[in-house]
């Protein structure tokens, strides 16, 4: 089964959300759908985006658990954009 992740890239929080509430509350509504495999922070060029991977069957559900991973962590922080990779052999593919 393709091991897939979706990168989001946050904003300003909002108003009462506890910063520690958005990785969960993202990886938990990808859990709603699919498995989830791990999910984390990264900084790339001093700029944090939150990680979620996840398997499941094809690109086409993978690409509906990430717009919903995205527009349920848009409750808790702006969403700045995000995007799906796929695992293909040793490097992540962005999915179009």
């Amino acid at each position: 089964m393709p091991s897939y992740r979706v990168t989001l890239s946050p904003g300003a929080m909002r108003a009462g959300v506890d910063p520690e509430r958005v990785i969960p509350t993202m990886a938990d509504a990808a859990a709603e759908l699919v498995t989830v495999e791990a999910s984390d922070v990264q900084v790339v060029r001093g700029t944090p985006r939150i990680v979620v991977r996840f398997t499941c069957d094809d690109d086409e559900l993978a690409e509906q658990v990430a717009a919903h991973a995205a527009s349920v962590a848009s409750t808790v922080v702006e969403v700045v954009g995000w995007f799906l990779a796929r695992r293909d052999g040793g490097r992540w593919k962005r999915v179009a």
